[in-house]
């Protein structure tokens, strides 16, 4: 296989490319604070927009600014249905599971109807003192300001709370002018690029925005899917925290498999409950986990073929390692932005690396197939 030289020509552009790169990385994580409400604009407007080709193309709106105003009510009154008819109750029960998990790990008393050795596991690898302060409403703000520091200096940063509003102001005149003019920006980009390297980079975008599509879109639908029967599964068997426990294993499966560390917490929770009612923790345990196999059947099923079809998106440790990675490297637009810049890598290294080693191998063997045929 012939190896192109390297010469110094090529050796300095090379030197140049990595330096530019490092240099926008830089500049983005210099320019986060102003750049975060553009990308989070970017991103919540790139997966509402079929909502809003919805409400124009089905429901004949001709006005794309009334589509758009159509779709940003719809999704408020959602929000504000969820937080009225959701949140309060959800508040009163971890209430009571969080008097119920103090009383638990503070008492030495261990009940007749838990496994003894998980008991024991439990309350040795447990500091009650810890829990007690943990739920204190003074360390869970801090807790949350740990949590996600970029989006609390956002809303609530060190100037004041008025420029939290008018960010989140900017954030949706940010949205609105996208939707606008979302297809001339989806579009239109392709002719910055010099007509030489245009079908190439139009390809590999291509491939960006199919796995993108995959994964924000599709992978969202799923886990928003798999999020609400999780919710009313828990909540056919009585088990407690029902909304936020199966909310929380619908925001895991945005990154597929990794809905298993809901096992963690249905254990927890399903030992208080046994300790509360005074029920068979096993029965209580099972009854969990069967919900976990029908609402995994219903998703492998029925969901997944429909809505992500036969494509598979990003391999699970490449989605992990990327978020982390990004996410460490640049914050909260870093891990905005990591999916994208991993899926354009991977593009590259399928479209060039491996088609040349392909285009090279066939080459190699065509004499051979050529000899045998003679």
């Amino acid at each position: 296989m012939e190896r192109k030289k390297i010469t110094f020509d090529l050796f300095i552009r090379g030197i140049l490319l990595v330096a530019t790169l490092i240099i926008l990385l830089m500049l983005v994580k210099r320019l986060s604070d102003v750049l975060l409400p553009f990308f989070i604009a970017w991103l919540i407007a790139y997966m509402i927009y079929p909502m809003v080709t919805f409400f124009q193309c089905r429901l004949k709106l001709k006005s794309r600014i009334v589509a758009i105003f159509c779709t940003l009510l719809t999704l408020a009154g959602i929000g504000v249905a969820f937080f009225y008819l959701l949140i309060p109750p959800m508040i009163q029960e971890f209430g009571r599971v969080k008097d119920l998990l103090i009383e638990y790990f503070t008492t030495n008393s261990s009940a007749s109807n838990i496994p003894h050795r998980l008991s024991d596991f439990l309350r040795e690898n447990i500091d009650p003192q810890v829990l007690k302060d943990l739920f204190q409403q003074k360390n869970l703000l801090d807790a949350l300001k740990e949590a996600v520091p970029p989006l609390w200096s956002l809303l609530s940063g060190s100037l004041n709370v008025l420029y939290g509003v008018f960010t989140l102001f900017i954030i949706l005149l940010y949205i609105v002018f996208i939707l606008l003019d979302y297809e001339s920006i989806a579009g239109g980009w392709s002719y910055l690029v010099p007509k030489r390297y245009r079908s190439l980079v139009v390809g590999i975008m291509n491939d960006v925005k199919d796995s993108m599509n995959r994964y924000f879109r599709g992978q969202a639908f799923v886990a928003l899917c798999v999020g609400i029967l999780f919710c009313i599964g828990f909540l056919i068997i009585d088990f407690p925290l029902a909304i936020a426990l199966g909310l929380f294993i619908g925001v895991l499966n945005l990154v597929p498999y990794l809905q298993i560390i809901g096992f963690v917490p249905t254990i927890i929770l399903a030992i208080l409950k046994a300790v509360d009612t005074g029920g068979n923790f096993w029965l209580i345990l099972l009854a969990a986990l069967a919900v976990f196999a029908v609402v995994q059947a219903i998703e492998d099923g029925f969901i997944v073929p429909r809505v992500m079809g036969k494509i598979t998106g990003l391999n699970p440790a490449i989605i992990l390692l990327s978020l982390s990675i990004w996410g460490s490297l640049m914050g909260m637009i870093g891990m905005i932005i990591a999916l994208p810049l991993t899926s354009l890598m991977l593009s590259y290294y399928q479209r060039f690396i491996i088609h040349k080693e392909n285009m090279h191998q066939e080459k190699k063997d065509s004499p051979s197939a050529e000899e045998n045929l003679s």
